[in-house]
Parts: C-alpha cells; structure tokens; sequence
C-alpha cells in the first residue's frame, strides 16, 4: 500500500512537472493530484528535494528494467542507447520518456540531491556501455550521441532521416565499412 502511495506522488509529480515545470511545483499541489495529504505525502518524501530526487531514482530503475529486457531480448545496449525514442513503440518505452522529461525538468542545479541523482542514473548507463566496448573513446562516443538523439526528442526537433540514423548507427557499432 505503501509504495501504491508513493507511486502515486511520484505520477503526480511527473505529470505537474510536464504540464507547468518546477516553479509550479510545490508539496500541496502534488499532494493534491495524487489525492494525499500533505502529511501522507511528507511521510514519504520530507522535502521536494528529497521528491524530486526519487523520481529521478524511479526512472533510472525503470530504465535499467527496460535495457535489461532489451538485453536479454538480443539488444545491443549500445543499440538501445543509439534508438530513436518513438522506434521503440512500446508503452513502457513512452512512459520512460514522459519521466525523462520530467527528470529533466527537475535538475535546474539548484537542488543538490536531485543532481546527484540524474548524474548517478546518467552514469548507470555509461557502465553498460563501457562494458559492451573494447575502447573507452568509443563508448564516449556512442553516449554522446544517443544522448544527442535522445535531446533532440526531448526538445522535438526533428528527428533524423531513418536511413541516415540507421547509418549512423552501423557505422557507430563497426556494421559499416567507414570508408
């Protein structure tokens, strides 16, 4: 029941951080949305800070969940990382996206442990990527560039040609004669 509740503050919070950003956030109107308490909701959470950070810690699980599935599913992790986020198509995959937008949201440096979340939960994914690759400046590499990607959909700019990002893609995991 416990975490039905702190699940339903943390859904809350996402959502009023999507639909009016962080100056509109405060411990009332996510109590409210999540139909707590303001009491309810400082049990579970004693400071927006300390909020705001396990949504970040949420989708860092959520994402080590999705990867893993995607590994165990013959996905590459740099593929997974390398992947327009709309390509993946699935439920989970959109949820995690709407919480990245809202992690995303939440850092605004002014909040220490929340930054130390996002910088924990960003380099989580470094360590599967390092460990797929031979060379480090290869693995920087493909990081950047999925990072790039995955900004891009956060901002929605236009996303790249898919012949030219599935190019990108072979040439970044050597499926391509650079030459």
């Amino acid at each position: 029941m416990a975490s039905d509740t702190r699940d339903r503050i943390l859904d809350a919070l996402e959502r009023t951080l999507l639909d009016v950003g962080l100056t509109q956030v405060t411990l009332e109107s996510v109590a409210a949305a999540a139909g707590v308490s303001k009491g309810g909701l400082l049990y579970h959470f004693p400071t927006k800070e300390a909020m705001l950070a396990a949504l970040v810690r949420r989708l860092g699980t959520r994402s080590d969940e999705q990867l893993a599935e995607a590994v165990a599913g013959g996905t590459r992790v740099a593929e997974w990382y390398l992947a327009y986020p709309d390509d993946l198509g699935d439920a989970a995959e959109i949820s995690l996206f709407r919480s990245m937008v809202a992690a995303m949201r939440s850092a605004d440096g002014q909040h220490d442990e929340v930054q130390r979340a996002v910088v924990d939960v960003m380099r989580s994914w470094d360590d599967g990527l390092r460990a797929e690759f031979d060379d480090p400046v290869t693995a920087e590499i493909v990081r950047l560039v999925g990072d790039g990607i995955y900004l891009g959909a956060l901002l929605g700019l236009p996303r790249p040609d898919p012949e030219l990002h599935r190019a990108i893609i072979d040439r970044l995991l050597s499926r391509d004669d650079p030459r």
